[in-house]
């Protein structure tokens, strides 16, 4: 028993705290359904590291099993240190045809960004754990740090906030295989440096397990490829530092792309390809 939720690695699942505790959730879950139900173009908005690559692959997988339209974006240029920024929305989500931006880890202090999207049309709802300012912008905001959010939990990052709202999809939608993706919430929170305690290490104890017997392509193909037979807290470090991009700053946007590519592609052949692609030109 960890807290006020129990955990066992052979069990069938792990029970964490409810994710209609988080503020936002209950609203962006309506506004998710408007856009499945009604094929409205989505886009999912998230950093080039580890934690929004693999929060990015982990809400495209669940929107894509429901059949919805739905694209991603992890921007080549960041504005004053901000991920989601005004030049990325003018000049290239504005011509997807978005009616929803979903981001991951990302947009908290992003005012101007919001209201940019207003003007367009674009409804915007920020998953994140940074630290808000006492004024938040006029979007569904899911970050169990700002002031108003009861949920008990205060350290999970980007990762773990989008698999609580995975979650909560997955239930009005009666998806019965989410913990699945625990598989890459595991990665993500390796590679993050939030405490290893309370519902984090739940869901990277139970993803270990996930990984061992993941149906997942891309991880699949990393772990062979890379002789990864036992999973491990080590092996979870290692796989983490497998799917980081590179560090030169125009490469390390492309090698993202390609690693949720690899993460989410339906295609064995294509994974296996990606995976010798990372091994190769990232030395590893």
């Amino acid at each position: 028993m960890i807290n006020n939720y129990s955990y066992n690695i052979f069990s069938n699942s792990i029970y964490l705290y409810d994710s209609f505790l988080l503020d936002g959730v209950g609203e962006a879950l309506y506004r998710i359904t408007k856009s499945v139900n009604n094929r409205e173009k989505i886009v999912i908005y998230g950093s080039y590291d580890v934690d929004g690559i693999t929060s990015v692959s982990l809400l495209m997988l669940i929107l894509k099993y429901l059949n919805a339209d739905v694209e991603y974006y992890i921007p080549d240029i960041i504005e004053n240190e901000e991920i989601f920024n005004s030049s990325v929305i003018e000049n290239h989500i504005r011509f997807l045809g978005a009616g929803l931006i979903i981001t991951v880890g990302c947009g908290i202090n992003s005012f101007r960004e919001v209201e940019i999207c207003r003007d367009l049309g674009i409804d915007v709802i920020i998953t994140d754990y940074h630290t808000p300012s006492d004024k938040l912008p006029s979007a569904i905001i899911i970050n169990p740090n700002q002031k108003q959010c009861k949920y008990p939990f205060k350290e999970l990052n980007a990762v773990g906030i989008t698999y609580k709202l995975a979650y909560a999809i997955a239930e009005h939608y009666h998806v019965q295989c989410i913990e699945k993706y625990l598989d890459l919430v595991a990665i993500g929170i390796a590679s993050s440096t939030m405490p290893l305690v309370d519902e984090n290490l739940a869901m990277l104890e139970k993803g270990m397990y996930c990984l061992s017997i993941s149906n997942n392509y891309g991880i699949n193909a990393i772990t062979k490829i890379n002789k990864i037979n036992h999973m491990d807290y080590n092996s979870l470090k290692t796989l983490a530092s497998i799917l980081m991009p590179k560090i030169n700053a125009v490469g390390r946007m492309d090698d993202a792309r390609i690693v949720v590519e690899l993460l989410t592609t339906s295609d064995i052949e294509r994974a296996e390809q990606i995976a010798k692609y990372l091994k190769k030109n990232n030395g590893k």
